[in-house]
């Protein structure tokens, strides 16, 4: 499975699923592949960490290269990367792991994630990199990571994975898909694969103990699981709440519980390194949503500058870019899915469509045609609740596929499909010079500044004062502290 970031051998096996959406878990797993010793030395990836069966190794190099692929790829910014080598280096000593190597990776994702693989490799995202606000809250989620490889949740969620073969079986029966190297139907595995809510509480402590011994601030991490809880709530709004965040949400009694076990171990106060400063100066710069390489959402058009494409879909729509497929649903209950597959160059793309990919699929509906000077086929299918709309077209050797999915047929919605269709092209330089990146700025405030003022830098982004005030962990209306660091995102 890939992501958009690799569009030319990405967007592939995407399955139809009505809702158009993918599935994700709270995993435990890590930009440039970075080997962390216990003195925070970067290294060449090799070791694992002191007893690993060996079977673990096996499992973890074997999905390695599918975890980069299935999370839009490696995410290289050294800053971040020695921040975080550093973080994890000191995790490693509280943990009682002189002798331990973990391969650290940042993957190049918006998604809020960290998670971590048997035998040794841990896992952050792009995106949970920019929620965080100081060293002491990543040190707060790499040590409940590495918790989950310490005491062995990483090694029973894999075995438990070989008990969902039903998920399997589910999803082909109704889409008709291949679900061995489908990106939902993976996303699927690891979600009915995720870590039990005991592993998790038990993880929360163990990496509070080792966070604490560390010399981090111990309530870092009751204090980051309430703004994950936030942007939980705010990206519920965007996406209905899908992934990580949704399937393992901070829970006010798991923040109580951490905030508890801080005191517990460590005292009533806060104490321990915050590091603000030299945390948003690591991040500074960092891409915020989706990145242009994964391609970008333009109002309703979608540009991709890596493989040169652009289209754009009707009126009523809203895009959105998601690691395996693009997606847009509109106000009426129709939806459209933009992915792309893996076809053989001397397959003719309506014998690719008649394959059996796609349930219901009517084989005297299917036709060709070339629009923009590129072959595609179409056709129609349906099934009890869903009338599909598919297309599929061949650009520089590369399949992608159009799925419109409505409650019946219509004029409009047959339209629509046609214009979107009709609207695939290469993109040119008009196209190119519309993406612009989007990044995390660091900016001091001011004597006189308030948060209400600074989020109104983040207004021309959408729900950009509201994400304002997550980011920095404020509420309208609160003081701020002139001279400090706060994070905005901004156009570059």
């Amino acid at each position: 499975m890939t992501g958009l970031g690799h569009i030319g051998k990405g967007l592939r096996n995407g399955i139809l699923a009505v809702s158009l959406l993918a599935l994700s878990a709270c995993s435990s797993l890590t930009g440039s592949n970075i080997a962390v010793s216990q003195t925070g030395d970067i290294r060449a990836p090799t070791v694992v960490p002191e007893g690993t069966d060996p079977d673990d190794v096996v499992i973890g190099r074997r999905e390695h290269p599918r975890i980069i692929a299935a999370y839009g790829g490696v995410y290289s910014d050294r800053p971040a990367e020695i921040m975080v080598a550093r973080i994890v280096g000191r995790l490693l000593a509280s943990a009682s792991q002189p002798n331990a190597q973990y391969q650290v990776t940042i993957l190049d994702s918006s998604e809020v994630n960290a998670f971590a693989l048997p035998g040794g490799y841990i896992y952050v995202t792009r995106g949970i990199l920019a929620l965080a606000s100081d060293t002491s809250e990543l040190a707060a989620v790499l040590a409940h990571e590495i918790a989950h490889v310490t005491l062995r949740h990483a090694r029973a969620r894999t075995d438990r994975t070989r008990t969902t073969q039903i998920v399997d079986r589910v999803i082909t029966g109704v889409f008709g898909g291949d679900t061995s190297t489908d990106a939902t139907a993976n996303r699927t595995r690891e979600s009915m694969a995720a870590f039990s809510q005991n592993q998790e509480l038990e993880a929360d402590r163990e990496g509070i103990k080792f966070s604490g011994k560390a010399g981090y601030d111990s309530q870092a991490a009751a204090r980051f699981l309430g703004v994950m809880s936030r942007f939980a709530s705010f990206s519920a709004g965007e996406n209905g709440g899908e992934g990580f965040l949704s399937s393992h949400p901070s829970t006010p009694a798991r923040i109580q519980k951490a905030l508890d076990t801080s005191k517990t171990m460590f005292g009533q106060t806060e104490s321990g390194e915050i590091d603000r400063d030299g945390y948003l100066a690591s991040i500074a710069g960092l891409t915020f949503g989706d990145s242009p390489a994964q391609g970008s959402i333009v109002g309703r058009r979608f540009i991709h500058t890596a493989s040169k494409f652009t289209f754009i879909v009707p009126e009523g729509y809203t895009l959105q870019n998601s690691q395996s497929a693009v997606v847009g649903v509109a106000g009426d209950g129709e939806a459209v899915r933009f992915d792309s597959a893996d076809v053989q160059a001397n397959v003719p793309l309506a014998d690719y469509l008649k394959s059996g990919w796609i349930a219901g699929l009517k084989a005297n509906s299917v036709t060709t045609q070339s629009y923009n000077g590129i072959e595609m086929a179409s056709g129609l299918a349906q099934t009890d609740q869903w009338f599909f709309r598919v297309s599929v077209m061949r650009l520089d050797g590369q399949v992608y596929r159009f799925i419109f999915a409505a409650k019946s047929d219509s004029n409009r919605f047959a339209q629509g499909a046609d214009t979107t269709l009709k609207s695939f092209r290469r993109s040119d330089a008009s196209d190119l010079n519309q993406v612009r990146k989007v990044a995390v700025r660091v900016v001091i405030a001011k004597a006189g500044d308030s948060a209400d003022s600074l989020a109104k830098q983040m207004a021309g982004l959408n729900r950009g004062i509201e994400l304002f005030y997550i980011i920095n962990d404020l509420y309208p209306g609160d003081a701020i502290v002139a001279g400090q660091k706060y994070k905005v995102v901004a156009l570059q």
